[in-house]
C-alpha cells in the first residue's frame, strides 16, 4: 500500500501547472523533472514505460507531454509544456512511449530509462496525487523516496571517503540526515547519493558540497 503525505494545504488544492488532472500533468512533470536531475545531463534516448492508468490515458490527459518537459527541465506551469514533444525533437532527443499491460503497485506508474552514448540509468516514479510523487527504483534499487521532503540529489565519482566527505559537510552546517541512499553505475565510476535531511541550510550546504573534490553535481528539492 502506497502512503500518501500531505505537508500543506496546497498540497490538496493541487499544484500551479499546466494540463487538466495533477496526477497525470504535474506528478507527471515533477518525476521528470527529478530524473533529469538525477541522470546529470540531457539524454539522448528517453525510453517512457507506462503502467496501468497512465499506460491507458497518457495522451489525452498530457502525460506524456509532462514527462518529457520535465526531463527537458521544465516546470509543472511551464507554458513550454505544450510544446515539449517538439522541442525534444529538435535538440535531437528520441523518445519512445512503451504502454505496459503489467500490473503496478500504483496506478500512475512510470520508468523512465535515459541513455547518452555508454551512459544508462532507470528510475520508476509514481504520481501519488495533488502533484506529489514517490520514487521507487533507482537502477533497479528499491527505494522510497516521497520528494515531498527537503532532499539533494548528489552525483559524484565513486572513490574512497567521498561519502565521508558529504556527511561531514552536511554536520558542519547542522543539518540531520533522514535517510540516505548510495548507488553508482560501476566501480570507479559515477555514483547518485540521494539525502533526505531535516532543517535543510541549502545555500550553504550545495556550495560547500560544489567544493568537494569529485562532485559532478548537485540538486535540492522540497
Amino acid at each position: 500500500m502506497t502512503e500518501i503525505r500531505f505537508h500543506s494545504v496546497f498540497d490538496i488544492i493541487g499544484p500551479i501547472m499546466v494540463g487538466p488532472s495533477s496526477s497525470h500533468t504535474a506528478g507527471a512533470a515533477r518525476i521528470g523533472k527529478v530524473v533529469r536531475s538525477i541522470f546529470g545531463e540531457q539524454p539522448e534516448i528517453v525510453d517512457i514505460y507506462l503502467y496501468e492508468s497512465f499506460a491507458k490515458t497518457y495522451r489525452g490527459h498530457g502525460t506524456d507531454i509532462a514527462l518529457v518537459g520535465g526531463v527537458l527541465g521544465m516546470d509543472p506551469d511551464d507554458e513550454r509544456l505544450h510544446d515539449s514533444l517538439k522541442i525534444a525533437h529538435s535538440l535531437g532527443i528520441k523518445v519512445f512511449f512503451i504502454p505496459k499491460k503489467d500490473k503496478a503497485s500504483h496506478p500512475n506508474t512510470v520508468k523512465m530509462v535515459l541513455t547518452k552514448g555508454d551512459k544508462k540509468m532507470s528510475i520508476t516514479g509514481i504520481s501519488i496525487g495533488g502533484g506529489n510523487i514517490q520514487i521507487s527504483e533507482l537502477n533497479g534499487f528499491k527505494i522510497s523516496l516521497s520528494m515531498g521532503t527537503p532532499t539533494f540529489i548528489i552525483v559524484q565519482k565513486d572513490v574512497p571517503g567521498i561519502i565521508a566527505h558529504i556527511t561531514e559537510v552536511l554536520s558542519k552546517v547542522q543539518t540531520n540526515i533522514g535517510t540516505m541512499t548510495v548507488t553508482r553505475e560501476s566501480k570507479g565510476e559515477k555514483a547518485i547519493t540521494i539525502i533526505e535531511v531535516d532543517s535543510p541550510q541549502i545555500n550553504s550546504t550545495v556550495k560547500q558540497l560544489l567544493q568537494l573534490d569529485d562532485i559532478y553535481s548537485v540538486n535540492y528539492f522540497d
